[in-house]
């Protein structure tokens, strides 16, 4: 299994930051423009065990798998959401977005993401795999987060 974990300061507050995050696919997609499905299966009240059947494109080629909601916090000053989905019986991936508010209008945002592959050949892919994709993915929720806190 490989892990790689990033966090970032956001010049927004932490609910706006949060609504990124709550499911809705014209929201997911302003962080994850990719991602041209998310649809709700199963919602729980208190957010664990939530299932959404999300479809993504890359190319021409699409995938659809469920994504799991792992644990889920939402509280005023603190807000996470760990999810959890396989990609094409390969690999088993957790996404974890942990949220603090650090005043009314700055963020600490840490994005952790785990990829364990379930075949032995897919294994050496990881060994090169290196932390570009989740730089880019806090970078780009800071750059959205900022410019809805400015459209405000």
């Amino acid at each position: 299994m490989k892990s790689w974990t990033k966090s970032i300061t956001i010049n927004a507050p932490i609910d706006i930051v949060w609504n990124l995050f709550n499911g809705s696919t014209e929201q997911m997609q302003k962080i994850m423009p990719q991602v041209v499905a998310n649809e709700p299966v199963k919602v729980t009240d208190e957010g664990v065990g939530t299932v959404y059947r999300q479809t993504y494109q890359e190319g021409k080629r699409t995938q659809t798998y469920d994504v799991e909601t792992i644990e889920f916090t939402d509280k005023a000053e603190e807000k996470k959401l760990k999810v959890g989905f396989q990609i094409a019986g390969m690999f088993d991936i957790t996404a974890k977005y942990e949220l603090a508010e650090i005043d009314e209008n700055t963020t600490h945002f840490t994005y952790t993401a785990t990829n364990n592959p379930l075949k032995w050949y897919v294994k050496p892919f990881l060994l090169f795999a290196s932390d570009k994709v989740v730089v880019n993915f806090v970078d780009r929720v800071k750059k959205v987060a900022e410019t809805n806190q400015r459209n405000e």
